[in-house]
């Protein structure tokens, strides 16, 4: 099993101590937690997409072209690219140079994105917007893959012989398919091959599971090997001490900030009470071996090869952060290593660069 850390770059007061760190800090203690997650031995770091309100994630490419610059091992994650938002054209140029300045570390992880400030800012109407996700794929896919391109999309200005530079250091990039609960996704990502990343996150598994299920059938149905079939999993929450008593305590002030936070967002929390939380949730909060039983209950309905945990301390102090994640490093990680498999691919690039592949 390979792990990502994870963060949407929440703007918001830390829900413990009410302080609001500036612009500045917070994008700081982004780079700061990906250079630790890269230090402790985590696969992956993931930065989100959101243009809207508390979040300050609207430029991924940007945040990564740091990251990649100050590391060297770690993989970069978009977490999601929310292609229906953008111009694929200029997406595909964003993250072709990101490809090149992070010597093949990049990785997408792709999705139509959430919330009507977003839709309006970029003029995109609920509609259409699962087409424009569909449509900006699959020529941001043609665009990677040759060197000439010629479309007649919906959404943007038509391409004759289009070319789109720099030409990309991996062919092709790996690109996930982020989803919660649409099958529009799911199909779109069995269609092309493509691995699936299960936000399951908000609600139990049940949704989550029904649609990873879902995932596998269309991924046969399209003539894939069943084999190759990946799911990524991401968690709600995660806080590791060396008893449960001890993990519950701490966690307990954080999840009653944040739960208040939700609701002056006016969203209706699903969990309303810790113990909920953690029991229904795919929050991961406990004692190691409770952390481990848990991600391995929820693999056995999800198959799930990647997980991914919250980067931020999110109300931890830093020190309750870092103890915790050198505590998945050292007592959970090896374990989950052990008894889960990889992904059926090699983490590296999933391919050396070559000559352009045929659409």
């Amino acid at each position: 099993m390979k792990f990502l850390a994870i963060t949407l770059i929440v703007h918001a007061p830390d829900p413990v101590t009410g302080v609001l760190p500036s612009t500045r800090d917070r994008f700081r203690e982004v780079v700061g937690n990906a250079l630790l997650a890269e230090e402790l031995g985590f696969d992956g770091f993931g930065v989100g997409e959101r243009h809207e309100r508390p979040f300050i994630s609207s430029a991924p490419p940007v945040v990564l072209g740091h990251i990649a610059a100050l590391t060297r091992r770690i993989r970069l994650f978009t977490a999601v690219t929310t292609l229906s938002l953008l111009d694929p054209v200029r997406a595909y140029e964003d993250y072709a140079t990101l490809d090149h300045l992070s010597d093949g570390r990049l990785e997408l992880i792709i999705g139509k994105g959430n919330g009507t400030a977003q839709r309006d800012l970029f003029h995109v109407g609920p509609e259409d917007q699962w087409d424009r996700n569909a449509e900006s794929y699959e020529l941001f896919r043609r665009i990677w893959r040759n060197d000439r391109v010629t479309a007649t999309p919906r959404f943007r200005p038509a391409l004759t012989g289009a070319e789109v530079w720099p030409r990309p250091l991996q062919q092709p990039v790996r690109v996930w398919h982020g989803s919660a609960t649409s099958r529009a996704s799911v199909e779109l990502a069995a269609r092309y091959g493509d691995p699936l990343f299960s936000a399951n996150v908000t609600h139990g598994i049940g949704p989550y599971a029904a649609l990873v299920r879902h995932y596998r059938e269309r991924w046969k149905h399209h003539g894939h090997d069943p084999a190759l079939a990946t799911v990524g999993a991401g968690t709600a929450g995660y806080y590791a001490a060396p008893t449960s008593q001890q993990a519950l305590a701490v966690y307990r002030p954080v999840f009653e900030g944040q739960l208040a936070l939700q609701r002056r967002m006016g969203l209706e929390p699903v969990f309303t009470t810790l113990e909920d939380f953690v029991e229904r949730s795919s929050a991961l909060i406990g004692s190691p071996q409770q952390v481990i039983e848990k991600v391995h209950r929820y693999h056995e309905q999800l198959g799930h090869s990647v997980l991914h945990l919250h980067a931020d301390a999110g109300g931890l102090t830093g020190t309750q952060h870092r103890d915790s994640l050198e505590l998945f490093q050292s007592a959970i990680a090896p374990a989950l290593r052990h008894g889960i498999p990889d992904p059926p691919w090699g983490w590296g690039s999933p391919a050396v660069p070559g000559p352009a592949a045929a659409p």
